[in-house]
């Protein structure tokens, strides 16, 4: 499987310019791809306050033009991250959109940034299940998650072998981004698919260094601090080969993450 990671400049302040790049790239992208993945949020960026008027729900042009795209160039997408309007509620959504333009999978932000008040403008994500992508189970997280391990392990029970990470990561926290793909993919035996944004948001600069790492920790891809495309091939018959060497996967333990009666944020100080 050949896969792009769209690494892109999401700029402050312009959504209709940020969608249009964004779409630009994607097409170039799945032109020469079976697979290709944008970053988080990056048709809107953080610009929070103005999510009730930006975000997107299924019909709109947006996810149109993302499902058009996909049919036309066969290539199914991971959307990255958007600002997704469902029941009433805002999202941080990663779509997944296989080559037919079917859109088979929401995947709402399960772990919001408390350190930016996240979950005053997002609703938390409830749905964790692996979804197809030509006859390939797949897991969505977005940014945030990767600081939490048991969502990664729990999509790994349940068969993954590609875990998406779409991420708006900064700059002075770039090593703990290299380090923490590593670890999800090692641990869990599978492929790290790290898309990450470039340039300056709100005097937020980000990291980039988008990433694919195989179920040992080799780094297949790695970018720089500028925006690109990058590509690489995903070779799943590595994963069953590591497997087949060591597996910890029916060794877990599942009642090992069990979260204590009062395991509380005003008792813990978390």
């Amino acid at each position: 499987m050949k896969i792009a990671l769209i690494q892109m400049q999401v700029r402050e302040h312009a959504t209709q310019a940020n969608t249009g790049h964004g779409l630009e790239l994607l097409r170039a992208a799945a032109a020469h791809s079976d697979l290709a993945v944008l970053p988080e949020i990056w048709n809107t960026g953080y610009s929070l306050s103005h999510l009730e008027a930006e975000a997107v729900e299924e019909q709109s042009n947006l996810c149109s033009q993302l499902k058009q795209i996909a049919r036309e160039q066969g290539c199914a997408i991971i959307a990255g991250s958007v600002p997704f309007r469902s029941h009433g509620r805002i999202y941080n959504a990663s779509l997944a959109i296989d080559k037919f333009g079917r859109l088979v999978n929401i995947y709402g932000k399960a772990h919001l940034f408390g350190m930016f008040h996240e979950e005053n403008f997002f609703a938390p994500g409830e749905h964790f299940d692996c979804f197809t992508l030509d006859g390939i189970s797949c897991g969505s997280t977005i940014c945030y998650d990767l600081r939490f391990p048991e969502l990664y392990r729990r999509q790994a029970l349940e068969g993954a072998k590609i875990i998406f990470v779409p991420a708006e990561w900064p700059v002075q926290r770039g090593k703990i981004w290299d380090l923490l793909l590593k670890a999800r993919a090692v641990e869990n035996h599978l492929f790290i698919v790290g898309v990450n944004c470039v340039g300056t948001f709100k005097q937020q600069h980000f990291y980039g260094h988008s990433q694919l790492i195989d179920p040992e920790g080799n780094i297949l891809v790695c970018g720089s601090d500028r925006e690109e495309i990058l590509y690489g091939e995903l070779d799943l018959a590595k994963l069953d080969q590591v497997r087949q060497v060591l597996n910890v996967l029916p060794d877990v333990r599942p009642e090992l993450v069990k979260v204590p009666a009062g395991f509380l944020k005003k008792e813990t100080g978390l």
